[in-house]
């Protein structure tokens, strides 16, 4: 177990925070933690006309368009179950009667504490899409094998994605 001495912010920004922490380690030297503080966020898994909405956007830090499954971040005191609603309906314009939880999953354990709630969309109907500002997204419908495959070729390599659709083919097996 480590022990914070002093937890030092180093940024502070919109959707994150970056301590550098001094920190007394399991034994007993004193080291340096830096840790990504995030509000966290959610995937959602959906079905329409049994087809799987992915979306495809540019992501600025890796310098290239992905594949995603709808996802998007938790806004301040706003709880995952409502976040995995409104980010589908936004996303992708499709309205969820009611999610069922798959669990949550910690994107990268070493440098950050976000999670990322895992959802499956349930009684889905078509809606209306409401992109934020910056958001330039592409609706592909994909069938579950052709996403695996697309997960096989290397061309999802969204970890979120790639966790629930996991979870996903594992409750159904």
């Amino acid at each position: 177990m480590e022990k914070t001495i002093k937890s030092n912010v180093i940024y502070k920004g919109k959707i994150l925070r970056l301590n550098c922490d001094d920190v007394l380690a399991s034994n007993g030297e004193k080291v340096k933690r830096e840790i990504i503080h995030h509000n966290g966020g959610v995937c959602v898994l959906a079905f329409y006309n049994n087809k799987i909405p992915l979306v495809k956007q540019y992501r600025y830090s890796y310098q290239e368009e992905m594949y995603e499954l709808p996802a998007g971040k938790l806004e301040k005191g706003e709880n995952s179950y409502d976040a995995g609603i409104r980010e589908l309906e936004e996303e992708v314009g499709l309205k969820a009667d009611s999610l069922t939880s798959l669990g949550v999953m910690y994107p990268s354990c070493g440098y950050t504490n976000e999670k990322i709630y895992l959802y499956k969309a349930n009684d889905v109907k078509q809606s209306k899409q409401h992109l934020d500002a910056d958001e330039d997204i592409t609706v592909n419908y994909f069938s579950i094998d052709e996403i695996l495959q697309m997960i096989d070729s290397g061309e999802i390599k969204d970890a979120k994605t790639i966790c629930l659709m996991l979870k996903y083919l594992r409750t159904i097996q």
